[in-house]
């Protein structure tokens, strides 16, 4: 049995799969409850009721792990978290707190990463060697996966600094926006829904919803249009210069934004025309997995955990 938690900032979710979850892709609800972002000992907790409510016998802790999908990471040199939408687990060595918490080992892989892991293994990149999938969520993230295994580390292409000058008729400057890894003009800064939106007001001065913008574009409004196609632009870029890079066979797309196909289907057209490798097919695809992918990830990740700790 594998207990695999998704940890969001609004709300924390229970799963429960088989070891063969990353064949069968299987995983059975139990419960979700609010997630206790700012009291370390109520998040703890929470984590130990929903547990309580799992069904079937408590197992010897060797062979019920615990995995996450967390909104955040592990500095692997430290083993401290970093989480900035729960602040309380911030600084503190969580895997090793929860571990001593909830009497069984404990795995935590970023839930952009998990995604990838799913759709790797179950979902729309299951048969390539190399999978890089991305978020295109609140915010950008990526994980990278080579023979079924994540890369510890991989995958954070959202982190770096995008063009700020655009040609066209007229050209633009955009401000380098401050970005929450403390840097400036990251592409997390504008490849996100919320950095769209910061996008449009910058090119036209007013904020608009990241769906009404997109809608906009689909009617053929003007502004909305040029911010689309500097988006695309921007975002193109950068991706490019991963896939080149790594050589992913397939790089399945994940978040809020992925829900609009046309939108995946024009940066897979942009990054396909900057690559060196040509491909006649899609490159970018939007998830199979849908928003079961964090959760589903966590529960591959356990089982991969099992079975390399395996006496």
């Amino acid at each position: 049995m594998i207990y695999c938690f998704d940890i969001g900032g609004s709300y924390i979710s229970l799963g429960t799969a088989h070891t063969d979850v990353a064949v069968t892709g299987a995983v059975t609800r139990v419960g979700r409850v609010p997630t206790p972002a700012h009291d370390r000992a109520a998040f703890i907790q929470a984590l130990a009721d929903l547990l309580a409510q799992a069904p079937g016998p408590a197992a010897p802790v060797a062979a019920a792990p615990v995995a996450l999908a967390l909104a955040g990471g592990i500095d692997p040199a430290t083993g401290l978290a970093s989480c900035a939408n729960i602040p309380c687990l911030t600084g503190t060595p969580l895997v090793a707190d929860l571990a001593a918490a909830l009497g069984r080992p404990v795995v935590v892989g970023n839930d952009a990463a998990c995604f990838v892991l799913a759709e790797a293994m179950v979902g729309a990149g299951r048969g390539q060697d190399v999978v890089f999938g991305i978020i295109l969520g609140t915010g950008v993230g990526g994980g990278l996966v080579v023979d079924g295994r994540l890369v510890p580390g991989a995958g954070e292409w959202g982190h770096g600094p995008v063009v700020k000058h655009i040609a066209g008729d007229p050209p633009v400057t955009l401000p380098r926006l401050p970005c929450g890894c403390g840097h400036a003009g990251c592409v997390d800064t504008i490849g996100g829904a919320r950095g769209l939106e910061r996008l449009h007001q910058a090119l036209h001065g007013v904020r608009r919803d990241s769906q009404a913008l997109t809608a906009a574009w689909a009617a053929g409004e003007p502004a909305a249009m040029r911010t689309m196609e500097i988006y695309v632009d921007l975002v193109a870029d950068p991706l490019a210069v991963v896939v080149n890079a790594i050589g992913p066979g397939l790089v399945p797309v994940g978040g809020g934004l992925s829900s609009d196909a046309a939108l995946v289907s024009a940066l897979d057209r942009a990054v396909r025309a900057r690559i060196l490798r040509r491909t006649n097919g899609p490159l970018l695809v939007p998830t199979a997995l849908g928003g079961a992918a964090g959760m589903l990830g966590a529960a591959i990740l356990g089982a991969q955990w099992l079975d390399s700790n395996r006496a």
